[in-house]
């Protein structure tokens, strides 16, 4: 679980590229366009004009670049040139990407156009939720002092978080150990050490935390129907704290 100096010069390689995928799409008008779009669009700028390989692509027998969850898809949406991004929606793109071997992994809910306040809101909310978990990190602390932080700060706001999914250890291979749950005990669960690398990736529902699988076997919904909201980093474990090898530059200086 730990990476060694030389493993985390490369990781922080494949976060700066993943990162720079995002700022591509901070600038475009997603409404009117197809998930399908999205995730062609997102495979040509990876592939052509980054150098680096979509990881998502080809992973458990998946056909895509990215997940596309939208509106009360909690997680693992899959692209369609029939879903249409329209005003007034959210949705999550779930991107990852591997450069010389080592792969990072990264999500942001994206708000289309005027949506309502109370969506709003929840996107909010959700990046907050997750900014909460990342607080937590450094050496001595234990994976449920995250959790625990994550799912307190949704509850406080009256949302809830889906324990079905959760972060994971990342490097070589997209999923590696240690599970990072998006609830927990604090002082309870793995200690964390310097050089482990994990995701932080809490998903917030406006309803309930219960979740159900559409039977293409990937899309994950709420149960209520109600909205759900996600935002995903790649975290390291230093000497002193945390450092967060995704990040955009629009959140720079947190």
């Amino acid at each position: 679980m730990v990476k060694t100096p030389e493993e985390l010069a490369l990781l922080r390689v494949s976060g700066r590229l993943l990162a720079s995928v995002f700022e591509m799409l901070d600038g475009l008008d997603l409404a009117g366009m197809s998930t399908l779009q999205v995730n062609d669009l997102v495979d040509r700028y990876i592939t052509e004009d980054l150098g680096a390989r979509p990881a998502s692509k080809g992973q458990y027998g998946y056909e895509y670049v990215l997940n596309c969850s939208r509106n009360h898809v909690v997680c693992h949406g899959v692209p369609s040139a029939d879903e249409i991004i329209a005003e007034g929606d959210i949705i999550n793109l779930d991107i990852t990407l591997e450069k010389d071997g080592f792969i990072a992994d990264s999500s942001k809910t994206y708000v289309i156009g005027d949506a309502p306040p109370a969506t709003r809101r929840l996107v909010r909310l959700a990046q907050a939720t997750m900014w909460k978990g990342i607080e937590q990190v450094r050496p001595g602390a234990r994976l449920g002092d995250v959790g625990y932080a994550i799912e307190r700060h949704a509850k406080r706001n009256g949302c809830s978080v889906v324990r079905d999914y959760c972060g994971h250890g990342i490097g070589r291979e997209m999923h590696e150990e240690p599970q990072v749950l998006n609830f927990g005990r604090p002082g309870a669960g793995e200690v964390l050490r310097e050089g482990m690398v994990f995701t932080v990736e809490p998903m917030v529902n406006q309803g309930t935390r219960q979740v159900a699988t559409e039977a293409d076997g990937w899309t994950v919904v709420t149960c209520d129907g109600k909205l759900s909201a996600q935002f995903e980093h790649t975290v390291a474990v230093t000497a002193t704290g945390v450092e967060v090898l995704t990040l955009r530059r629009d959140e720079r200086g947190r």
